[in-house]
């Protein structure tokens, strides 16, 4: 009787036993699996990073003039994972007697090469001291030989970084070319657009309107995004040995901003003329057209009982003509050597006539090989040799040389 009741014990219990080791079979089976899983797909997941490690960096060239801008740049590139190389630019430029910041003089190349040894970082000069002259200088002093104002800085860009620089990087294997300019590039729709940066105080698109549209994909501006304040700031984080350098000042191959004695160093002596005013009353005789530009109020010369400003430059005769105030407004303008950065010109543009000034509405029209710009309202001293760059909300539409104004009727 005991024996036939462990029997039915038994027979009930197996199959319970049995079920129970299927269940926990199954659920071992199963978080063996997943394990298994788990482990493949990390393996994956980290061979496809690996691989992705293994890819080099693209390779940067950053221009670096020694100042924080362009440092603090090759810093932010370097964060970024791209394979950085500073370059300074030799351009002949000494400090003489200047005690202002110069870009590009023997100072700011030792402390270019400072930086990059900082950011452990390679660095490297090369010699443009003859295309500095042929390009930026002989441009300078040429344009007021003929009574122009002109804007190096821009032929400086045209020329020299974004050009023969540019090339260079392009020859020695690297992808893009990196300055610090406060400018941004950005995708739209497939199409690479300049546009003004985050610090519109500190906005240098005013001197890159003739960046060529075919080279924006190889150029880099890491500042596009950041204050000159977040700048500043930053690069004494890091401690960088440029982060509270003064900017430099006017233009880097000129001592303390007197352009009229350096013109006189370069052997150009100026020849007298006469002040006339807009009836052809002479009113004085000048030194040399080359020590006035147009919208001038000092140093003309002449007592009339009144302001008097130079109203326009006459290269040909050796004439400057002075006038009121009001005789400054034109209604537009032409300009030549122009570069377009959209194919044909949106409806409704803005233009600018010198650096820091707001865009105000124009009409702009382009035939292929001039630039005429209508202004919605006049504006005041267009001058000959600076540049128009016209703008479509914050994207630069292009630019060119002012050759002449279009002063407003009387």
């Amino acid at each position: 009787m005991g024996g036939e009741r462990s029997a039915a014990i038994f027979s009930a219990v197996l199959p319970a036993r049995m079920l129970l080791f299927d269940l926990v079979f199954n659920v071992t089976y199963f978080i063996s699996a997943l394990f298994i899983s788990v482990v493949l797909i990390a393996t994956h997941v980290h061979e496809s990073l690996t691989g992705a490690e293994r890819m080099p960096a693209k390779k940067v060239m950053i221009a670096m003039s020694g100042g924080v801008d362009s440092s603090l740049s090759a810093y932010l590139l370097k964060q970024q994972g791209y394979d950085v190389v500073g370059a300074t630019m030799c351009l002949g430029i000494t400090a003489m007697a200047s005690k202002k910041t110069l870009c590009c003089s023997k100072d700011a190349i030792g402390d270019a090469r400072n930086v990059c040894d900082r950011l452990e970082i390679p660095h490297y000069v090369f010699d443009y001291v003859d295309e500095m002259h042929k390009n930026v200088v002989d441009n300078f002093v040429d344009a007021y030989e003929h009574g122009r104002t002109p804007n190096p800085c821009v032929e400086c860009n045209r020329h020299l970084k974004f050009d023969l620089l540019l090339n260079k990087a392009r020859v020695l294997g690297f992808d893009y070319l990196a300055t610090g300019h406060y400018a941004q590039l950005i995708d739209e729709a497939g199409t690479i657009r300049m546009c003004r940066p985050a610090d519109r105080e500190k906005d240098q698109t005013y001197f890159l309107y003739c960046l060529r549209k075919e080279v924006l994909n190889s150029v880099l501006f890491p500042l596009g995004g950041h204050t000159k304040e977040e700048v500043r700031l930053l690069a004494d984080s890091i401690n960088l040995p440029v982060a509270q350098k003064p900017e430099s000042q006017d233009i880097c191959f000129v001592a303390d901003g007197n352009y009229k004695e350096f013109i006189r160093s370069r052997g150009i002596a100026g020849k007298s003329g006469k002040i006339k005013d807009l009836g052809g009353n002479v009113l004085g005789e000048h030194e040399g057209i080359t020590n006035y530009t147009v919208g001038q109020r000092k140093g003309l010369g002449v007592a009339a009982g009144r302001p008097l400003y130079v109203v326009e430059i006459d290269a040909q005769r050796d004439t400057v003509i002075v006038g009121d105030e009001r005789d400054l407004f034109a209604r537009g303008l032409i300009a030549r050597k122009v570069n377009m950065l959209y194919d044909t010109i949106p409806q409704n543009v803005g233009c600018v006539i010198r650096y820091s000034n707001l865009p105000v509405r124009c009409r702009a029209a382009f035939d292929g090989e001039s630039l005429e710009v209508t202004f919605d309202e006049p504006l005041k001293a267009v001058a000959p040799g600076q540049s128009v760059v016209l703008y479509h909300g914050d994207n630069v539409v292009g630019g060119g040389i002012i050759e002449q104004a279009i002063l407003s009727e009387k």
